[in-house]
């Protein structure tokens, strides 16, 4: 299979047969097999009728029904576990990505020897309400992350598959999707792309999702930097705190022992203290995320390798 193309839908009943008819066509200029998996996230209206006529009439087309709407990442993850093409391809089902993108896009990332490339909705065909926050989202995504990428929130992207091995999702993670596989040591690129107003429905997007893409950001920049030594994080914390009461607390002894002046009507002493506390309490917490950081590496690792060679004989022997 060379080519596996995703598209996760929620309420998008009369998008899906245009979409499926410009993909079709697209795929069938392209050389090697190719599979297109539809993933119904929950719709209520006759999304999934729509993804069965289409099913019946191409043995190309394989079909995920969710049990109810657990959002994009979910369905990007869905469709990650099942797809068995060397190159996977994602768009949403909304007819605003363009199909005609993606043979370019998979020329760029040949070219340019990529793992990924992002599309990038340079001239974009929405409300200005949501333009605007996207620029915003985009800017803080490159000032937490350091990533180059502009349109994180693209969801038209190719990727060779062995980027997606051990890639986990929950939340709003799939726009963090490229920021997660550059901390890993994948090359990614971007390419402007065309991007085309909603025809049919509303949008999924909300002030609600941003916020939430927000908090997972958070995570994402943990992630990124201690993963695999969250004690180097919550241990500065500690060691600043301990310091800093301890210096007060010094300073205290030394003014009470010389008797310059009293602390009894004076915070000073408990603040000294509970400085101490809380910086034990850091120190402990990043105890404690090592050892959690530890048993889950214990089954994945914390590298990825590009190339191996000269290991045919250890493989075989496993």
């Amino acid at each position: 299979m060379q080519y596996s193309v995703i598209i996760p839908a929620h309420n998008e009943e009369k998008s899906l047969k245009p979409l499926y008819e410009e993909l079709r066509d697209v795929l069938s200029g392209m050389d090697g097999s190719h599979e297109i998996i539809f993933i119904d996230d929950g719709s209520n209206d006759g999304t999934w009728g729509q993804m069965e006529e289409i099913a019946a009439a191409d043995e190309h087309v394989r079909l995920i029904r969710f049990r109810r709407n657990f959002g994009q990442t979910a369905a990007w993850s869905a469709g990650f576990d099942h797809a068995r093409g060397a190159y996977v391809i994602v768009l949403d089902g909304d007819l605003q990505n363009d199909p005609r993108d993606i043979p370019r896009m998979i020329e760029k990332l040949e070219m340019d020897d990529l793992d990924v490339v992002s599309g990038w909705r340079k001239d974009r065909q929405d409300s200005g309400r949501m333009v605007f926050l996207s620029k915003i989202g985009n800017w803080i995504h490159r000032s937490v992350t350091g990533e180059k990428i502009h349109d994180h929130g693209c969801s038209l992207k190719v990727y060779r598959r062995v980027a997606l091995h051990d890639l986990e999702l929950y939340g709003e993670m799939h726009r963090y999707v490229t920021a997660l596989l550059s901390w890993k040591g994948f090359r990614v690129g971007e390419l402007v792309v065309a991007h085309h107003p909603r025809k049919y429905g509303d949008t999924n997007y909300s002030i609600k999702k941003k916020l939430k893409g927000f908090l997972d950001l958070i995570v994402v920049k943990f992630w990124i930097q201690y993963a695999a030594r969250p004690m180097h994080f919550f241990g500065l914390f500690g060691v600043v705190f301990i310091a800093a009461g301890l210096v007060l607390g010094g300073i205290i002894s030394v003014i009470w022992i010389l008797q310059i002046t009293g602390f009894a009507d004076s915070s000073l002493p408990l603040l000294a203290v509970v400085m101490v506390l809380v910086g034990v309490q850091f120190l402990l917490t990043g105890v404690l995320a090592d050892v959690v950081a530890k048993t889950y590496y214990l089954e994945k690792k914390a590298y990825s390798i590009k190339t191996l060679r000269g290991f045919d004989e250890i493989a075989s022997d496993k």
